[in-house]
């Protein structure tokens, strides 16, 4: 019998000692194109079946990414602030904001005593003055955003939730700048 060259469409065949005549070649490819495809499907079938069994066993995530928003209840300007290092965002004098600044993870299941530390950076003029607390997280049914709240004399307020800054649902109501000042 003779070889086919390397080049030959007929030498794969003739490697993995598959016996065809020529004028079935065209009839062969196709016949192993189709044998390529199936196996490849079924690799690919059974390797996300294997995914999914994993994930079964390992249960969802104990933590939810959360995107972090400010909320500034003071007539003074935050340059900075962020939580548990996340964040870094400013805010305007009485301004409230939508969660747009990524990301922390937070547990999906709110437990008594979930601390976390807030650090904001509140100038005086141009001088920075950086400060940082650890606040306590008040408890939320579900997961969502975390925002941070910043009331007069440093207090400070931590809330997950999934309605922004502004909003009438929030659970801290933002009031914006009071009727009485300029």
């Amino acid at each position: 019998m003779k070889h086919p060259r390397v080049d030959s469409p007929l030498f794969f065949i003739a490697v993995y000692g598959i016996k065809v005549e020529k004028t079935h070649s065209f009839f062969c490819k196709v016949k192993i194109m189709k044998w390529i495809m199936y196996l490849g499907t079924v690799l690919l079938l059974s390797g996300c079946a294997l995914k999914a069994r994993q994930l079964e066993q390992v249960g969802p995530s104990p933590t939810a990414t959360a995107q972090v928003g400010i909320v500034n209840h003071t007539g003074e300007f935050i340059y900075s602030a962020s939580v548990d290092g996340a964040g870094g965002g400013n805010m305007a004098r009485w301004g409230a904001g939508l969660a747009n600044i990524c990301c922390t993870s937070i547990p999906r299941v709110w437990y008594p005593g979930m601390m976390v530390m807030v650090r904001w950076d509140m100038p005086d003029g141009l001088k920075h003055i950086i400060k940082e607390k650890m606040v306590e997280v008040e408890k939320y049914d579900r997961p969502g955003d975390i925002y941070m709240h910043f009331f007069e004399n440093d207090e400070v307020r931590v809330v997950v939730s999934n309605a922004g800054g502004p909003s009438k649902i929030h659970p801290i109501l933002h009031s914006g700048k009071p009727a009485n000042l300029p």
